[in-house]
């Protein structure tokens, strides 16, 4: 199962602003209703209309099997970091909870004995896709949206877990997903 926290979110009213100087609205720096309805106008719309939601920043700590970070790292515009394999692997037992579906226990007991024996190469080699593996994702409102919109009803339930989990704790998720979109929109 995806663990989703969102860990910080920044850059609402620098990106309002910015976006305020492309159409010479009120220029002052501090929010306003004419700026939030603009956005609110903008985040939907593609092709560059809505790329204030570039400046809209996200750091989301998600624990999610191998398999499922390999689509993530579809998503370039953003960065990523792990709970390397590299550095921490053999640091410890694994266990039946370290992974998305639980393994033969014999399977597991001869991972364990590699661990032991500091055989990294053959652990990392051996690890299944199911392997749980926990990151921080640094990503934009933009990225976040390109994945709703590609995602959303993709065949692997982990996205739409992330997405709802995602929407459910942003500051503003009415520019991620349609408001006819109750599936995300809490």
């Amino acid at each position: 199962m995806i663990e989703v926290i969102v860990r910080n979110e920044s850059g609402y009213e620098a990106a309002l602003y910015g976006m305020s100087l492309s159409h010479s609205l009120d220029m002052d720096y501090l929010l306003t209703e004419i700026k939030i309805a603009r956005a609110k106008k903008l985040a939907p719309l593609q092709g560059g209309h809505n790329k204030f939601l570039e400046s809209l920043i996200l750091w989301v700590e998600v624990n999610a099997p191998r398999y499922w970070w390999q689509q993530a790292d579809t998503y370039r515009l953003s960065t990523k970091q792990s709970e390397s394999t590299m550095h921490t692997i053999l640091k410890r037992e694994l266990e039946m909870d370290d992974f998305a579906i639980p393994p033969p226990q014999s399977w597991l007991g001869d991972l364990n004995s590699m661990i032991k024996k500091g055989q990294l190469g053959k652990v990392k080699a051996l690890l299944p896709e199911g392997f749980m593996q926990r990151r921080m994702w640094c990503m934009s409102y933009k990225t976040l949206q390109n994945i709703y919109f590609q995602r959303k009803n993709h065949k692997l339930k982990e996205w739409q877990d992330f997405l709802t989990s995602v929407i459910s704790q942003i500051d503003h998720p009415n520019f991620i997903a349609t408001d006819d979109d109750k599936k995300f929109i809490m």
